[in-house]
């Protein structure tokens, strides 16, 4: 895949029936000779630019990162109300269901995990250490926080393809093909086989049809 390939796409689907609102691109790599049932595909990408969407975080710190917490992040979890999730399933759930990313001071994980992780691990949304989420208390935020609003996840669990929002309408055509072009790359570099593992690829609209790259 280059970038005449991924303009010719784009030049398609700005061929299809405009919608009242902005509508979100999102791109889809289908996999084959790969099965994800027994060897389940799940990585992140960190994009250059903006996927256009906001992204929410939510950190469990102690007082050491707490003033960094309230300027960077979305929501601050305080270990004193770390009890109120642990204690209530349903809050626990719309917690994890309103955040796209958690972060948690280190010292402070044992406690994150008996609070939240029976409702968040199968959701997926225990803080990953992978993605650089569990830190010392001394941490700086600020980057880390910029990084994740920029990243999307890639998994294929289930079912044999792997999709992501990779930028909005209003967004500008350079910025949509180098977040497509990375994603792409990442997701090859991240397959046993590389690209002999995809069959195709192919971006849509919200509202639209698929484009084949």
């Amino acid at each position: 895949m280059n970038k005449q390939d991924v303009q010719k796409a784009l030049e398609e689907l700005k061929k299809q029936p405009k919608r009242k609102f902005t509508q979100s691109y999102d791109l889809i790599i289908n996999l084959k000779n790969l099965v994800v049932k027994s060897n389940p595909v799940d990585f992140f990408v960190t994009l250059n630019h903006s996927k256009g969407r906001e992204v929410k975080i939510a950190a469990f710190v102690g007082a050491e990162l707490e003033a960094q917490a309230k300027e960077h992040c979305d929501l601050v979890i305080r270990e004193k109300d770390f009890e109120k999730y642990q204690n209530d399933k349903k809050a626990a759930k719309k917690l994890a269901e309103s955040y796209d990313y958690f972060i948690a001071q280190a010292t402070l994980m044992p406690k994150v995990a008996a609070a939240v992780g029976r409702v968040f691990g199968p959701k997926q949304k225990m803080p990953n250490p992978k993605l650089g989420c569990v830190v010392p208390p001394n941490a700086n935020l600020e980057p880390l926080i910029t990084k994740l609003r920029r990243t999307v996840r890639m998994r294929a669990t289930k079912a044999t393809n792997l999709q992501c929002m990779v930028g909005k309408e209003d967004q500008s055509e350079e910025e949509l093909i180098d977040n497509i072009l990375n994603v792409y790359n990442t997701s090859v570099k991240q397959l046993p086989n590389e690209d002999q593992n995809i069959k195709n690829t192919s971006i849509k609209l919200t509202m639209g049809k698929p484009v084949n790259i």
